[in-house]
């Protein structure tokens, strides 16, 4: 077994990789994916080892990326696009919404669509203005379209390979402030693997509260456990990963064990993809709750200035707040 510790986005880019290697058909495509390797060099020397015909150097034209990827994608190809920031997404957001998500249903199953959408989102980097959203809900509502979120190394490497081989589009959220954290990635790992594409996953367990993440906020709700455990409170942490569909069978489980539920993102609450777990939570998990599914989650506000988004973005602190106020204590 070939095991190395990587980067979030090593690990990316080591799956891209190996998805060019595995298949002649797959290209990847976006703004300075080549000759620069991405602007988070998530593409890094993949244009000089597989050519500018397979790591194509595009126009700024989220638009036209995406059009011309569902062309690639009618005629056999399985292009990956990289949208660069995720407050790019929007010129381009016709395209995915309209294009991208129908044409297998509007063709009764005759056409496919297999591309994948790459979108760095979310804040904690001291970004500028458009460089810092999370538009998730925007596409998990969106009926045709797979969204999932990788929260370390491992995910990110197989989930990748995963999102490539789907004969569906998958929009695939990278959580950028995230890119730089190291884990151990096993290599060898088949796509397979004990976790499919569409699967959440306990990633600590516990007794006292369910807390429910994705993407970058896997790893706050983690740290939030550790600081929890010293005082002799134990929380369960899970990793949605899959965004559309929701597998939220393992969170049931938790929840009719635990009796109290947070869930946590970035993204302002009104109508975000907490909205939608915490009523289906409530749904199954009626009388094994001892108090209401409580949120986290960034305010409903446009994403601020780099000099207060942490006062933005919740923390191990409001976490914690939540799950005090769960319990009552």
């Amino acid at each position: 077994m070939a095991t190395e510790t990587l980067t979030l986005g090593k690990a990316l880019n080591t799956g891209l990789r190996k998805a060019l290697e595995n298949d002649p058909k797959v290209v990847i495509m976006g703004e300075d994916v080549g000759k620069l390797g991405g602007v988070f060099r998530i593409t890094d020397g993949l244009q000089k080892d597989f050519g500018d015909q397979r790591v194509i150097d595009t126009p700024l034209a989220e638009s036209g990326i995406i059009g011309t990827a569902v062309g690639l994608a009618i005629r056999g190809f399985r292009p990956v696009c990289e949208i660069q920031f995720d407050g790019f997404v929007y010129p381009a957001y016709d395209q995915i919404v309209s294009q991208v998500a129908k044409m297998h249903y509007r063709s009764q199953g005759k056409v496919r669509i297999p591309m994948v959408i790459r979108i760095p989102y979310g804040g904690g980097i001291g970004a500028v203005e458009h460089h810092s959203e999370s538009p998730e809900a925007y596409f998990a509502h969106t009926a045709g379209l797979k969204v999932v979120t990788c929260a370390n190394p491992q995910d990110a490497y197989v989930m990748i390979q995963q999102a490539i081989a789907s004969d569906d589009p998958v929009v695939f959220l990278e959580p950028k402030r995230r890119y730089w954290e190291k884990g151990p990635v096993d290599l060898d790992a088949p796509l397979s693997a004990a976790y499919p594409l569409h699967a959440s996953r306990v990633v600590r367990p516990g007794t006292d509260a369910t807390v429910l993440a994705y993407g970058p906020m896997v790893r706050t709700c983690l740290d939030a456990a550790t600081a929890a455990a010293e005082d002799g409170r134990e929380l369960e942490v899970i990793d949605l990963r899959s965004l559309s569909p929701l597998d939220l069978g393992p969170a049931y489980e938790s929840v009719r064990r635990t009796g109290r539920c947070v869930v946590v993102h970035e993204a302002p609450g009104n109508l975000g993809l907490g909205s939608e777990v915490a009523a289906r939570i409530t749904e199954e998990c009626f009388y094994s709750l001892e108090s209401p599914v409580l949120r986290v989650t960034g305010y409903d506000t446009p994403y601020p200035a780099a000099r207060v988004e942490e006062e933005y973005l919740p923390d191990l602190d409001r976490v914690l707040d939540a799950v005090d106020r769960a319990h009552g204590w």
